[in-house]
Parts: C-alpha cells; structure tokens; sequence
C-alpha cells in the first residue's frame, strides 16, 4: 500500500490535479445527466439503488423484478460501461488531489501521508457494489440473497468513502490555507 501511496505523491502536482480536475467536472455535466435519466426509465416506479445510501437485499431483489429484462440488461450493460469509469474519474481526482494537498500540508514521514488512499478504498467498494448489484440482476429470476446483502453492505461504504473523500481535500484545503496563513503572519 506504501508503494501505491508513493505512487500517487510521485505523479501528483498541480497540472495533473486540474486536468483530472477538469475531466471530473466534464463528466459530471455531460455523462451524469444522461445516465441518470436512463436510470430513472427503468426505476421510475421501483427506484434505484445506485443513488441510496442504504437498501435492504429484498428491495435490490424487488428493484430487479421491477426493472424487467429490458431494465435489467441496460442496468448492467451501464455497470460494465459506465460505472467503471465513473469511479476511475472521480477516484483520479480525488486521489491526486489529496496526494498533492497532503504533500503540502502534513510531514513527508508521517504515516498520514497515506491519507491518499482512502478514495482508491472507494473505488474498490464502487466495483464490489457494481459486482454483486450486476450478478443479482443477471441471476434473477434466481434470488441471489447472499449476493444481494453483499450489495447492500458495498453501497454504505462506498458513499461513505466517497464522501469521507471529498470532506479529506476540503479538510486539507482549509489546512493548506491556515498553514499558509500561518507562515505569512510571522
């Protein structure tokens, strides 16, 4: 995990924080829409799990029943398209952006400096969830409840990750910005 860490503060300055940045925001305003509103064709009357928090197996069951088999083909062809690269675009800014703010902010020896990895750890619990939320739906009729509550556990983790993520470069933000006030004041 150290090499991967070093890896990441290696590779990471500004220029590679803006571009990944900049690909980000791109895809948030250009592919987001349009695979939401594709989402909200097939869930609109038994929802989705891709933006819950939490949902219990049976309901990834009832989603999968709900969908049909049209719903169901789209919702794993758009996980083994999409959904991975979703998470390899927010996980490359993210990922820079706290290695280049942790680099700047906290000592090159302390263990804190592997802080970098907690949005890799999010992209990880994304493909779990992605993984077990595709098998329930390419097995039904056949009710994979083991599977399903596999789903169900990945989901909770992985937002909290994602959005422990996106709360580390804020937090590292305000820490850059105290700690170059702090050295302007003396």
């Amino acid at each position: 995990m150290q090499k991967i860490s070093a890896w990441f503060h290696k590779i990471s300055n500004g220029k590679v924080v803006l571009v990944t940045l900049l690909i980000f925001i791109a895809f948030t305003s250009l592919v987001l829409p349009g695979q939401a509103a594709q989402a909200d064709q097939f869930g609109e009357e038994v929802g989705t799990v891709d933006t819950s928090m939490y949902y219990t197996p049976d309901q990834l069951i009832e989603i999968a029943e709900g969908y049909g088999k049209e719903g169901r083909d789209a919702y794993i062809r758009a996980r083994w398209t999409f959904d991975v690269a979703w998470p390899l675009v927010y996980t490359a800014f993210l990922a820079s952006a706290t290695s280049l703010l942790v680099k700047k902010t906290i000592d090159q020896y302390s263990p804190w400096m592997m802080l970098n990895l907690v949005p890799l750890f999010a992209m990880l619990f994304d493909f779990l969830e992605n993984i077990a939320a595709s098998g329930v739906m390419a097995a039904y009729p056949q009710k994979l409840t083991w599977l399903a509550w596999l789903s169900s556990v990945f989901t909770p983790v992985k937002w909290l990750l994602v959005g422990g993520s996106f709360l580390l470069v804020i937090g590292l933000l305000i820490a850059l910005a105290i700690k170059a006030l702090g050295s302007t004041s003396k």
